[in-house]
């Protein structure tokens, strides 16, 4: 019943958080990471909501029957949300657990 968030920015681990924890049927974080996820939560959950609900639209088609503008700008933000939110598009609460994945490069020289 714990809720669990997985983060892994630098480029050799982002394939591998996004796969251990979709295995693992839980949150990630391989992208970017949005300052105050935990320490400003309800901030986040206030733009998870537009998220859910632009995707909702744009599922329905209800984006379709809006100005080619206003449908337009709506489509870009449903796109940067994505890339930001997509992964942790169903956390309800406060995480649990946070696991961060750091690949230190380790260089030698002779």
């Amino acid at each position: 019943g714990k809720q669990f968030l997985i983060v892994g920015i630098k480029n050799k681990a982002t394939y591998s958080v996004a796969r251990v924890a979709i295995r693992a049927r839980c949150h990630y974080a391989n992208k970017k990471w949005l300052g105050g996820m935990l320490t400003n939560f309800p901030t986040i959950e206030t733009r998870l909501h537009k998220f859910r609900d632009l995707r909702t639209e744009q599922k329905t088609g209800g984006l379709n029957r809006l100005p080619k503008r206003d449908a337009t700008m709506l489509k870009k933000q449903l796109s940067r949300l994505q890339t930001y939110l997509g992964r942790i598009k169903y956390m309800t609460r406060l995480l649990d657990i946070v696991i961060i994945v750091d690949q230190q490069e380790e260089y030698t020289t002779f």
